[in-house]
């Protein structure tokens, strides 16, 4: 449990953040977070983006001064981060993975936002009272998707990995209210009925067939987010316009990445940004339009 309300005592003088991880360099944390200070004129704020291999976590931590306020964590860190913090909350605890770290008590928090970016852009997305679900992938972010599934009180949901869920992820699915089963992908039947929500979690360049794709469907028009954002659009993003005849569009990667990058603003700043000024800086950078949410085929966004 996190003590108190996590986050930095804000006080004069320069402030530093950064997102760590390996490789790093791609990462879009700096254009969110730095757009984010400057919307709330926080002067003398850094933020950057530094290579930090993997079993190298704890000794950077170890050598950052009073003027961090926080960190955000990258793969392979995420283990990293929570096994190196003095508290966690809850989700991070959960998902047995954490994205931010933030002092707190003389030492460190460890926290989880990508549950709440993932429940908020589905919510925006529209999703209400969700019965059933379909996520594809077995790793660490299908793990933050199923608790955010959780949360939106969906009854059943089907993981669809393509060898066999990690075991930190067997052993969250038995602490779910959701009913979960387990098939391998491709090649499932797309038992358990037409699905409300469809969430991919496999790398963008995983390119799945329309007719696999088409059972994961079911034969409806839920709401499919992808959480990959680049390059877009993704191979699942691609099959599902061919399934669907273009008719099932899909939510990009790129709200989840926002809304969880809010709410690490907020925690190592204390104030709170507009979500859409964070979206308009991403889709800028990632060479979107900022008013484009929907991917409607191979030539959307």
């Amino acid at each position: 449990m996190v003590p108190g309300q996590p986050g930095p005592v804000l006080t004069a003088g320069p402030r530093r953040a950064a997102v760590v991880g390996s490789p790093v360099a791609h990462s879009l944390s700096p254009v969110l977070h730095r757009a984010a200070y400057r919307s709330l004129a926080l002067t003398g704020w850094e933020y950057a983006a530094t290579e930090v291999p993997q079993g190298a976590l704890a000794g950077f931590v170890a050598g950052l001064g009073p003027e961090w306020a926080g960190l955000s964590v990258t793969m392979p860190l995420k283990d990293e981060a929570l096994a190196l913090a003095d508290h966690a909350d809850d989700d991070a605890v959960l998902t047995g993975s954490a994205n931010t770290l933030v002092p707190s008590d003389g030492g460190w928090t460890a926290l989880n936002t990508d549950v709440h970016g993932v429940g908020a852009a589905l919510a925006e997305a529209g999703l209400l009272r969700p019965r059933r679900a379909v996520v594809l992938g077995g790793g660490a972010t299908a793990r933050s998707v199923l608790v955010a599934l959780d949360r939106l009180g969906v009854e059943q949901v089907r993981l669809l990995v393509r060898d066999r869920a990690r075991p930190g992820t067997e052993e969250l699915l038995g602490r779910l209210s959701a009913r979960t089963t387990v098939a391998t992908f491709p090649g499932t039947d797309g038992g358990g009925g037409a699905p409300d929500v469809v969430v991919n979690t496999l790398p963008a360049t995983v390119d799945p067939a329309a007719h696999t794709v088409r059972a994961v469907l079911g034969g409806g028009c839920p709401v499919v987010m992808d959480v990959a954002y680049a390059p877009w659009p993704s191979g699942f993003a691609r099959a599902v316009a061919s399934a669907s005849g273009g008719l099932v569009p899909v939510l990009r990667g790129t709200a989840m990445l926002a809304h969880q990058a809010a709410r690490q603003v907020r925690l190592m700043t204390g104030h709170d940004v507009p979500v859409e000024v964070l979206r308009t800086a991403l889709l800028e950078a990632a060479g979107a339009s900022p008013t484009t949410r929907w991917s409607e085929g191979p030539t959307g966004v």
